[in-house]
């Protein structure tokens, strides 16, 4: 787990420094006492949000929003926490460690029926793709095969959701259960299994060991993938998650503008992956932030009370905040 953080001293110490100018001494007195004042503001009413994420290219505008001070101006100073695996990130988030979570809807129906009171505050722009071993080309071919996933998680739902257009299920498959996801692309790449469900850049990286890319939640129209919040969190901390959904939206109009170079290395260094994937990686072409559809939402939960993940009949208003969105 790696914390990514920018002490925002350090970005008022260069607006104390930009405002001073010249004059005499008097008129630098009262320059510096004002800029002060207007510093110590300042400070008070940027609030840190801490955010549970895994290592996923939908990390990327997060970052990109701390890196350029986006979240600053907006009022919310944007704090990461990395995981390995979705286990350790909800424990955490459970525990209070973290103030959100980015995370998946199947995640969010369980926090639900456990009676931990998460809502959605948005979506986000992420992946699931099933990488298969290099004699495995379709998806068809991994009936009676070891297929790598974690139970009872969203990445369960995307691999039932992937072999559906290949007429299978579950039953057709070998399931070996795997919560972290380096270990899961590391067995693959071992032919430990057939295939796996991974993230970006994940997926990258398989891709750059010779492995094939079968499908992904992209290719079946489905996106199970949100930040996810407690209802006191949001009452709490409102304007400060009002904030960091501006300075995603700036953010995505700086990836858009810009070479992914000019970013791409912030994303490796804060998760950790081999410098050599930069050039490989695939920036996802990210729109703004928008609240997950009603059709995500509802495919998702009947997918979970169908597993019998949960018993309560849950609506899209029980659980789509409108603290953003309205």
């Amino acid at each position: 787990m790696k914390k990514f953080g920018m002490v925002t001293l350090i970005s008022m110490s260069f607006v104390l420094l930009g405002a001073c100018g010249t004059g005499n001494s008097a008129d630098e007195d009262t320059s510096a006492s004002s800029t002060a004042n207007t510093t110590q503001t300042s400070e008070a009413e940027v609030v840190y949000l801490s955010l549970g994420m895994m290592p996923a290219t939908n990390n990327i505008p997060f970052i990109v929003a701390h890196q350029q001070g986006f979240d600053v101006e907006n009022g919310v100073s944007i704090d990461l926490e990395n995981f390995k695996a979705a286990k350790d990130r909800d424990a955490a988030f459970q525990a209070g460690q973290v103030d959100g979570v980015s995370t998946d809807l199947v995640a969010v129906a369980m926090y639900q029926e456990a009676g931990f009171d998460v809502k959605v505050t948005g979506a986000t722009w992420g992946q699931f793709d099933l990488v298969a071993a290099k004699d495995v080309t379709e998806v068809a071919q991994l009936k009676g095969q070891k297929v790598i996933y974690a139970r009872n998680t969203g990445t369960e739902f995307a691999v039932e959701q992937i072999l559906e257009t290949a007429d299978l299920t579950e039953d057709d498959i070998e399931i070996t259960e795997v919560a972290q996801v380096p270990t899961r692309l590391e067995l693959l790449q071992n032919d430990q299994a057939a295939a796996a469900i991974l993230p970006e850049p994940f997926v990258t990286m398989g891709r750059m060991a010779d492995l094939n890319v079968l499908s992904s939640t992209l290719d079946i129209g489905r996106n199970p993938f949100v930040l996810g919040f407690s209802a006191e969190t949001i009452e709490k901390k409102s304007d400060a998650i009002i904030g960091m959904y501006k300075a995603y939206d700036q953010a995505i109009e700086y990836i858009q503008s810009h070479d992914k170079k000019d970013f791409i290395q912030l994303f490796i260094d804060e998760v950790g992956f081999p410098d050599n994937i930069a050039d490989e990686i695939v920036v996802p072409d990210y729109p703004k932030a928008v609240q997950t559809t009603e059709e995500d939402f509802n495919i998702t939960f009947a997918w979970a009370k169908e597993k019998g993940l949960i018993t309560k009949d849950l609506t899209s208003k029980d659980v789509l905040s409108d603290v953003y969105f309205k």
